[in-house]
């Protein structure tokens, strides 16, 4: 059988981490064939897909060797973060670039692309400013931007993190429509959705060796524990480490938030609007919705990021009496690296606590801690660029909580997790939640809803439509701070 892709004895390291990534690594993937990277955050699986594509080394330099490299020469790359390969402002033009590598001639681009546009479920007008859309919207337009080079190869690296389910169904749907004769080679945390597509699962470990190589069923029913203690997501992990337990309603603490006939701008654009609304210490708020309508906004916001009209109180004082909001409320960006500041993850996860004035023995105390807790022990002098893209959501949630603030504003803070930090993140929100923290988070992630939010908040269009009480229900906290 032809081979689409072939690497023999691959080793490499970037610069500044003392070990090999890589070593020795052998791995083919035949024409046409469909295979599902799966392994824990940090174990390469981003980095092994740019080496299958050739972006490493030729784009990025990070020093490897190989026994034997054969790359496809045509081939599609839809990476993690959307923002990174876009070329041009507008979508249409980010297509029409595409199109042009291919010679396509200028009269029948527009309906090329709205025929594109169509088919990653993408609605808006073609000419629209990349910068306007949703996280979410521009993970379909970069799709869309791969699809019309027309490749015989596809790497997509987890390309529905952002899309809620009705987004994700769609794109999946789309790259089975335009993928039934190409190599198609995935990374992606949401499994449910691509395990009747995929031929092969080759499994990685945390230290980057090949586990397993083999099809789903096989992988899931011989190395189940393997994967539930490396922390890779599998069918039954939900079920496994966070069972439903009922219990008393929880209490509801004092107000810490009210809005009254609020809305944040945009230029001179409405782009949310509250009627009503008011968070109280102890809650767990899901904020929910459609890609695109208006959720990151919402906490935009109430960070105060955009211009805001109308009544906002925090801790029972208008808004501009509580400045600087950080000092009371933690945000996490949907993009981490939007509010990375320093060089390296220590000094990351110091900066605001030397901006406080704290004694540089408790700023050590707190650095080592959350290390620990976040994962990221031997990354403290790695430049947060350098991260995974789950390591640097874990660096951007630990730099923003440091303060000790009573509000968290988190926007998709477990997208690019494993299961095993994603539990471990939930499981420090629930602590700090049982302590009187409130947590209003952005997600499209029905079991963490289900699981563990108070309340949820439905957004469309670019209102708050909805406040629905949630049941009183919640994974069990087993000892030591890890789910069961």
């Amino acid at each position: 059988m032809k081979q689409a892709i072939v690497i023999e004895q691959l080793r490499l390291k970037f610069p500044g981490h003392s070990d090999l990534l890589f070593r020795d690594l052998s791995l083919s993937v035949a024409a046409g064939e469909k295979v599902l990277l799966l392994g824990p955050s940090g174990c390469g699986k981003s980095t092994l897909l740019q080496v299958m594509a050739g972006i490493i080394p030729h784009s990025i330099d990070v020093p490897m060797k190989a026994g034997r490299l054969e790359r496809p020469e045509r081939w599609g790359y839809v990476f993690q973060d959307p923002d990174t390969q876009f070329c041009m402002p507008y979508a249409d033009e980010e297509i029409a670039f595409a199109l042009e590598n291919r010679s396509v001639p200028r009269r029948e681009m527009p309906a090329r692309i709205r025929l594109l546009l169509d088919q990653v479920g993408l609605a808006i007008e073609p000419h629209t400013d990349i910068h306007t859309l949703s996280g979410g919207m521009k993970q379909r337009l970069a799709l869309a931007s791969v699809l019309a080079l027309e490749p015989d190869v596809l790497f997509l690296d987890e390309p529905t993190a952002l899309l809620d389910e009705e987004g994700t169904k769609a794109v999946w749907q789309a790259v089975r429509d335009v993928s039934r004769d190409k190599t198609v080679v995935i990374v992606e945390h949401k499994i449910s959705h691509v395990l009747d597509f995929v031929d092969r699962i080759v499994l990685l470990g945390s230290d980057g060796c090949i586990i397993a190589d083999g099809g789903a069923r096989e992988v899931f029913s011989r190395y189940k524990d393997v994967m539930t203690a490396e922390g890779i997501w599998h069918p039954d992990v939900w079920e496994e480490c966070g069972p439903i337990v009922r219990r008393e309603e929880r209490q509801e603490g004092e107000e810490l938030i009210r809005l009254h006939r609020f809305r944040g701008f945009r230029g001179r654009e409405v782009k949310i609007s509250v009627p009503e609304a008011v968070v109280r210490a102890g809650e767990w708020i899901a904020v929910t919705g459609r890609n695109g309508a208006g959720k990151s906004t919402l906490l935009h916001g109430l960070m105060q990021l955009i211009r805001t009209e109308g009544e906002y109180t925090l801790f029972g004082e208008d808004i501009e009496l509580r400045q600087p909001l950080y000092r009371h409320i933690a945000f996490v960006f949907q993009n981490p690296e939007f509010q990375f500041v320093t060089h390296t993850v220590r000094d990351e996860l110091a900066y605001s606590l030397r901006l406080e004035g704290r004694p540089e023995e408790e700023i050590n105390e707190t650095v080592t801690r959350l290390l620990s807790a976040f994962g990221l022990d031997g990354k403290e002098e790695v430049h947060p660029y350098q991260l995974s893209v789950g390591q640097k959501r874990r660096l951007s949630v630990a730099a923003s909580i440091v303060a000790g603030q009573r509000l968290f504003l988190l926007d998709e803070p477990t997208f690019g997790q494993d299961a095993k930090n994603t539990f471990a993140l939930l499981a420090m929100l629930e602590s700090y939640r049982r302590q009187g923290a409130a947590i209003i988070m952005v997600t499209h992630d029905e079991q963490i809803v289900r699981r563990f939010a108070t309340r949820r908040w439905v957004v469309e269009d670019g209102a708050l439509v909805r406040d629905e009480r949630l049941a009183a229900v919640e994974p069990v906290l087993a000892e030591g701070g890890t789910w069961r």
